[in-house]
């Protein structure tokens, strides 16, 4: 009597094996992606959080660069505090990718003072329900973005 597995049996359960562990990869890998675009979404909502608090006591919102940036600090590493010591946040958060960054873009009025502020990332999930559909959408990063808030008096994608 012989001992032991005959090849095509070995086959067969590799090949299960190779199945099941392809389905084990694809689901961790889709739940990583929603954890970024969770991350994201939080951190874009602290953000709004930290401008509504500046708007609060300077009148209007913070400036940008030009570029995507607030004016005068770093994603990621930088504070947000006024020009009196105010502390806004601790640190800008940044992107959780590699290459990606967020995307702020203050509404000047007439007035001198920012009315309104858009803010931009780049979700993974091209199924998420709130993605934006932009004519020119802005850059987050090497990447366009595709997903926004803004100040209440505006809607994310506004005029782009």
């Amino acid at each position: 009597m012989k001992k032991g597995f005959t090849l095509v049996e070995l086959l067969v359960v590799i090949t299960i094996i190779g199945i099941l562990s392809s389905i084990g990869l694809n689901t961790f890998t889709s739940a990583q992606m929603k954890s970024r675009d969770a991350r994201r979404k939080t951190q874009l909502k602290q953000l709004t959080d930290a401008f509504e608090a500046y708007y609060n006591d300077h009148g209007g919102y913070p400036a940008d660069d030009g570029g995507g940036n607030l004016d005068g600090f770093t994603w990621g590493s930088s504070r947000f505090e006024d020009d009196k010591g105010a502390v806004y946040m601790v640190k800008l958060p940044q992107d959780p990718t590699v290459g990606l960054t967020y995307f702020y873009d203050a509404l000047p009025a007439a007035t001198g003072l920012n009315t309104g502020f858009q803010l931009y990332a780049r979700l993974e999930n091209t199924n998420d329900p709130g993605l934006l559909t932009f004519t020119s959408p802005p850059a987050c990063g090497t990447k366009e973005c595709n997903y926004g808030v803004s100040s209440s008096n505006t809607t994310p994608g506004a005029g782009r």
